[in-house]
């Protein structure tokens, strides 16, 4: 784990995952939850950098059943999403507290929004810089390499 950057505090059995524990990726994802001959295994959520999580029933390391909920509180919903549809594009918060004042561009839920260099594109855990092909980190360390990103316009 060490060697690639992730790591694991909890139960483990012959040497491997095995009862409850908490994993972190290099990324600072971090599932806390059941794990089984060294996989996710029964109940477990993925807690993303950017707040969101993913709640989901785990078997072999693959979630069978899970939900998706963003950062802001918004539960995604496979049927009947009707949130960011053509016709509106409030963000979440916009919906439930209202807008803010008018004025500058709002392009982020983030107020004040983060600071993304000129030219760059902000893709949820830092920014895509299109002329180097990399995504930094809003802490300014490298996190990977880019070649096809879907990227938000504003």
């Amino acid at each position: 784990m060490e060697l690639i950057g992730s790591s694991y505090k909890g139960d483990t059995k012959n040497g491997r995952m095995e009862g409850k524990g908490e994993y972190t990726f290099p990324t600072e994802t971090t599932y806390v939850g059941e794990t089984k001959d060294g996989m996710f295994y029964g109940k477990g959520v993925l807690h993303f950098p950017n707040g969101s999580k993913y709640e989901a029933i785990w078997e072999n390391g693959i979630a069978k059943q899970g939900s998706f909920v963003f950062a802001d509180g918004l539960q995604y919903q496979e049927k009947d999403w009707d949130y960011c549809d053509g016709c509106d594009r409030c963000f979440y918060s916009e919906l439930c507290n209202g807008l803010r004042p008018a004025g500058e561009s709002h392009i982020t839920d983030l107020h004040p929004p983060r600071v993304i260099p000129d030219g760059c594109y902000d893709c949820g855990d830092g920014f895509y810089d299109p002329s180097t092909r990399v995504v930094t980190a809003y802490t300014g360390s490298f996190l990977r390499n880019g070649r096809k990103l879907l990227l938000l316009s504003y």
